[in-house]
């Protein structure tokens, strides 16, 4: 691509807008990866420096994050929801994954990781070891919610729904991992498992100690059927959960970074203290 002689903006002006336009029509899409300083200085017939001043253009308008060793990704869209799968996917490049996950049932983190899991069971992905932690409700006790939307009272048949859902997601996690380490396809594969009794109100991520994804679960009436009979209940809505993202890059002057240091501070100290191990 060549830089137009008769544009008034510098070339490193010229070279971001270019960039710039691909990451929003999504040619580059969050938390992909950009092309090297090299490819782009090949590309656009530029000097090093220039792309440099181009990609901190980007950078100072929180599009794109730079890890040292690593490269330039495009940063996730906080003003919509972020898709975990190219997050976990990179994640998987590393040597020793391990991912920290706090919510409800297990279900979205089982949905996130299962075709990153394909892939490393293919061959396409090589970890060496991948360490998952996983901490959810309890639901063998009585919360704040799921619960009776008519009085919000507690209702033993909803826990038990709620109990049934958690155990097939947590399962299903336990069981794909397990079976790698099985077929000899990584050294060292492990899920632990732990439950609280603080309601569920939010969901976490915290991908190899370097990203976290947070969202609120919305809490909504719906209608299910508990021993065969329509019931409306209250309860938390992990899929209309929007997971804000918290990337750190190595120049960034946001709270990203103080941000995935407490999130991993929280989550230790939840799994050091009040939670126990889950039974099915």
């Amino acid at each position: 691509m060549s830089l137009d002689p008769d544009d008034p903006r510098t070339p490193s002006q010229q070279i971001a807008a270019a960039l710039r336009a691909e990451i929003k029509t999504g040619k580059f899409a969050p938390g992909e990866k950009l092309p090297s300083q090299h490819e782009l200085v090949e590309r656009f017939s530029v000097a090093r420096e220039t792309i440099k001043a181009a990609l901190r253009k980007l950078q100072e308008e929180r599009l794109i994050v730079t890890r040292q060793g690593s490269g330039t990704f495009v940063r996730a869209n906080t003003e919509r929801p972020v898709g975990l799968r190219p997050h976990i996917e990179r994640a998987f490049e590393a040597t020793h994954v391990t991912i920290d996950f706090a919510g409800f049932s297990g279900e979205t983190l089982y949905n996130a990781i299962q075709e990153t899991l394909d892939k490393v069971r293919i061959g396409r992905l090589t970890p060496e070891s991948i360490r998952l932690r996983v901490m959810i409700s309890d639901m063998s006790a009585p919360a704040a919610i799921p619960c009776r939307a008519e009085d919000r009272a507690d209702d033993p048949g909803i826990r038990a729904r709620a109990q049934r859902i958690t155990d097939r997601s947590i399962h299903a996690v336990v069981d794909a991992v397990a079976e790698l380490a099985h077929l000899d396809l990584v050294k060292t594969a492990t899920t632990e498992v732990r439950v609280h009794r603080a309601a569920p109100l939010f969901k976490l991520f915290i991908i190899n100690d370097e990203e976290a994804f947070f969202g609120f679960y919305p809490v909504v009436e719906h209608t299910v059927n508990i021993d065969g009979k329509p019931l409306a209940i209250y309860d938390a809505m992990g899929k209309d959960a929007i997971l804000f993202p918290f990337t750190p890059s190595d120049d960034d002057s946001s709270n990203d970074g103080l941000y995935v240091e407490q999130a991993r501070a929280w989550f230790d100290s939840m799994w050091n203290t009040i939670a126990r191990e889950y039974v099915s």
